[in-house]
């Protein structure tokens, strides 16, 4: 068996790393100035800014414009300058004369200086306000004199107030109208007792009584013997005839005497006016505590306005907003009350601090304040003086300490210089007769 002698040889060879991965070198990256024709161009890219050709807004298309017509002439191309062979669209064509434009001019229509707008008033909203003026739909304001106003310098803010005014009244109109039907669709009975309610009247029950008693009175027929019974003896009751057995007497002796149905006859138109009398009578009272109280309500008015007009208050000195804030919590009723009805800001606080958040001191102050006023005030001045005392003594106090610290410093100082100059020795005293 033979070997085979193998020899291995080693050699340098030179590799190109660049040829054998294929990395692409800096030759091949383009550069902006390796384009054709040596000219530096970019390309856009997505965020680049987007370019409008808007050359053409200098240039008019030759393809939008109507094309010259030329008319051949002998000799000559140039087309004519104007006439009626100048096509539509050139600059020629339009009419040298362009005063038609102004619409102020004199071939402007007139216009009525009425129809004018004047700072920027509706003449329209004025016009149709003078006709429901004229018809009586609407209502004008009246100046100072009570003549209604001229709307013709009337601003849109106006016209505003105008109509809301005007439908508040109309409101207020219907209002009434609806209850005055109401009120006469009512019976006669109810008519009153309406009145008595409208006055304030608190006594339900006798007014109801009263009506009643009207009403079965003028119910009763005299026609039957019951009825004519019952008629004499109410009336004789509200005359006081009698005791009640006299007034049965007195009836068995008209019956007796066969004068029942004539005495019934006599006693009934007598006895509907009493009862109509006693209904009148409360209506009419009810009346008059309205008119008192309208009254003390005014005097009552016009007595907080004098006595906060001043601008004073028991020594106190009010401003404006306090003199309104007062004069209104006094004589406004803004604030509802625990018994359903509206009251003032007095009532309204007192309540506030008795029952929804209880301040008693406050409220036991306002009755000190109420229940005895001078005292309250003597009170009041007697701690004011009592306090300015307490401050008067601390001032003095605090000056009487500092002047004695004062005091006993410069004592200090004076007493530390004396006691300075007694440490030293005395310089003894030259002897003139001693030798220099």
């Amino acid at each position: 068996m033979s070997k085979k002698n193998e020899q291995t040889s080693v050699s340098e060879v030179e590799i190109d790393i660049e040829d054998v991965l294929a990395i692409p070198g800096a030759e091949s990256v383009m550069t902006p100035g390796e384009q054709s024709g040596g000219e530096e161009e970019k390309k856009p890219g997505i965020f680049s800014p987007m370019k409008t050709d808007t050359t053409f807004l200098d240039k008019p298309d030759d393809m939008n414009l109507p094309k010259e017509e030329v008319t051949p002439t002998d000799g000559d191309d140039t087309p004519p300058a104007g006439g009626d062979d100048n096509p539509l669209g050139e600059q020629d064509a339009l009419p040298a004369d362009t005063s038609f434009l102004d619409i102020t001019g004199d071939d402007a229509p007139p216009v009525d200086d009425d129809e004018k707008n004047k700072g920027g008033r509706p003449t329209a909203l004025v016009t149709a306000a003078k006709n429901l003026i004229k018809d009586g739909i609407l209502m004008p304001f009246l100046d100072d004199k009570g003549e209604a106003e001229d709307i013709s310098n009337y601003t849109a803010e106006d016209f505003t107030e105008l109509f809301k005014a005007n439908l508040e009244n109309n409101s207020a109109v219907q209002e009434e109208q609806v209850a005055t039907k109401f009120f006469q669709s009512l019976p006669p009975e109810m008519q009153q007792a309406y009145e008595y309610l409208a006055n304030g009247g608190q006594d339900m029950k006798g007014m109801f009584s009263a009506l009643a008693a009207s009403t079965e009175m003028r119910a009763l027929d005299i026609s039957n013997e019951n009825g004519q019974k019952s008629v004499i003896r109410a009336y004789l009751q509200s005359t006081n005839y009698g005791t009640p057995e006299e007034i049965e007497d007195e009836i068995y002796t008209l019956e007796d005497r066969g004068e029942l149905e004539k005495k019934a006859k006599q006693f009934k138109p007598k006895l509907d006016n009493m009862q109509q009398q006693i209904v009148n009578q409360k209506v009419a009272a009810q009346e008059q505590r309205a008119r008192q109280r309208a009254e003390q309500s005014q005097k009552y008015i016009e007595s907080v306005y004098s006595t906060l007009e001043k601008g004073e208050l028991n020594g106190l000195k009010l401003d404006n907003r306090e003199q309104n804030m007062l004069y209104a919590g006094l004589t406004q009723s803004n604030y509802p009350s625990i018994s359903g009805k509206q009251t003032n800001m007095l009532g309204h606080l007192l309540e506030k601090y008795q029952w929804v958040e209880p301040r008693h001191d406050l409220i036991a102050e306002a009755l000190y304040l109420l229940a005895d006023p001078e005292g309250y005030r003597k009170s009041i001045s007697s701690t004011v003086e009592q306090d300015t005392t307490k401050k008067t003594m601390r001032t003095l106090k605090t000056e009487q300490q500092s002047r004695q610290s004062g005091s006993s410093q410069r004592e200090n100082e004076s007493s530390g210089t004396s006691q300075r100059k007694r440490q030293g020795i005395q310089k003894p005293k030259r002897n003139f007769f001693g030798r220099r």
